[in-house]
């Protein structure tokens, strides 16, 4: 596979000398005058490296960069500077840039820096380690650090953080932590913080006495009591309310809880893994997510990357999915020629795992052939607004909300409006998608009138 290097800079003979000297180098070479053109041919191809000046004309080069990790975290960028300094380079080196380049450049510095940062990546190694239970389908670089840190964090009761978009597979590497950790034949309870209304979610977390002016008749066990000794699994935590948030840190430090109306003290013994789908950071600064309840659970950091970064493995988790649903609704043999795997190695997966799994099923079930084409995978897709385009308008979240409206849409018609059907294929609970309905302002209703 060629040597993409994307090369983004505002003066002309700047990018010419430096598509002479890479293309030179055997490098494939594409160069850009601003960074929307930039981010359009990110969207839609990782390339293997960014340089990207600090300035270009009036767009902050640092920005850009933002731009380009969201996409793609560990895309290697080299940032390029006029007038460098070193608050400049420890803040580019903080958001991610690999190295840092000054004008005026040297032909062999920039030949050096580009193949130390592109060996940087191919280096990248990790100490033996064994995970007894492993379904995390992949065997990329990228993963391969996903299930080191899960590793490591089964060999304490420390609280892990898992970042990563919606589809990632947040759920799944909670439950390879709970099943590879020491408290493994413990209780195991997951709980979604997005999928219980507000007024409901302190009720489902702590509990409630009986006779409480919470619920007058029947106590309650609580999320907290019921993974007592074992491990909690709260998935969209950035969903809590401010006051929840408050209460909930209060629990985990001390290491107990009061049901809601009663008085007393219930010892707390477990594991807490936590997941989100947003910028936390960002939400700490909007003030939407306590600052001191993150550094209590960031102990253990795992981020998910997108599968758009990991698309090697994608050949694996077709197969894993189509013999499975082959198995599970007793249907002849089937098979995926190359057309097809290429056309799912260029889609830009905005709803991940998830959303290859869903397609690989519809292919396996709808395709009457014993071979799928590139031509039924392309059909498959049809339907769904194209995410890259959104993308590059510079508007990832809009994005990604609209992938989500019309990818439930789609997947709504398919079941032909029944919302438990629906809610299966989509692998959330009904509740859950009885809010996205309402906060994406789609009418089941309407869908059936269609």
């Amino acid at each position: 596979m060629p040597t993409m290097i994307y090369i983004l800079d505002d003066e002309k003979e700047i990018r010419k000398a430096l598509r002479v000297i890479l293309e030179d180098e055997n490098y494939v070479v594409e160069d850009f005058a601003n960074g929307k053109s930039l981010l359009k041919a990110v969207s839609k191809e990782r390339p293997s490296l960014v340089l990207l000046d600090v300035w270009v004309g009036k767009e902050d080069g640092l920005n850009i960069l933002d731009e380009c990790k969201k996409l793609y975290p560990t895309l290697p960028v080299v940032m390029i500077s006029g007038h460098g300094t070193i608050e400049l380079a420890v803040n580019a080196t903080k958001k991610g840039a690999i190295d840092f380049l000054e004008k005026p450049l040297s032909i062999e510095k920039v030949i050096q820096t580009i193949e130390r940062s592109l060996q940087k990546t191919k280096d990248f190694s990790l100490p033996e380690f064994e995970l007894e239970v492993d379904e995390i389908l992949g065997d990329s670089k990228e993963i391969q650090h996903v299930k080191f840190s899960i590793s490591q964090a089964t060999l304490t009761n420390a609280p892990v953080f898992i970042y990563g978009e919606n589809g990632s597979g947040k759920k799944l590497t909670s439950k390879t932590i709970y099943l590879n950790s020491k408290r493994q034949k413990l209780p195991y309870i997951e709980f979604n913080c997005a999928a219980i209304a507000e007024d409901l979610i302190e009720q489902e977390l702590f509990g409630y006495e009986k006779n409480s002016p919470t619920n007058g008749k029947e106590e309650k066990i609580g999320k907290l009591e019921e993974a007592n000794f074992g491990t909690l699994f709260l998935d969209d935590i950035s969903d809590l309310s401010i006051s929840t948030q408050s209460k909930l840190l209060k629990v985990l430090q001390e290491g107990k809880l009061q049901r809601l109306g009663g008085g007393k003290w219930i010892e707390l013994d477990l594991r807490i893994i936590v997941a989100s789908n947003v910028d936390i950071l960002e939400s700490i600064k909007d003030g939407k997510f306590r600052e001191d309840l993150y550094y209590f659970l960031n102990i253990i950091p795992i981020h998910i990357p997108p599968l758009r970064e990991r698309i090697q493995d994608i050949p694996k988790i077709v197969e894993f999915y189509l013999l499975k649903t082959i198995a599970d609704n007793g249907l002849k043999p089937k098979s995926m020629d190359r057309d097809a795997l290429d056309v799912l190695n260029h889609h830009f997966w905005p709803g991940n795992v998830r959303e290859l799994r869903n397609i690989v099923e519809r292919l396996t079930i709808l395709v009457p052939s014993d071979t799928i084409t590139g031509k039924d995978v392309k059909e498959a897709l049809h339907g769904f607004k194209k995410a890259n385009d959104m993308v590059a308008r510079g508007d990832l979240k809009h994005a990604k909300e609209e992938f989500e409206k019309q990818y439930i849409i789609r997947t709504l018609q398919i079941c032909e409006g029944n919302v438990t059907r629906t809610s299966k294929a989509l692998g959330i609970e009904r509740t859950h998608l009885y809010r996205k309905l309402k906060s994406l302002n789609i009418s089941v209703e309407q869908l059936n009138e269609g």
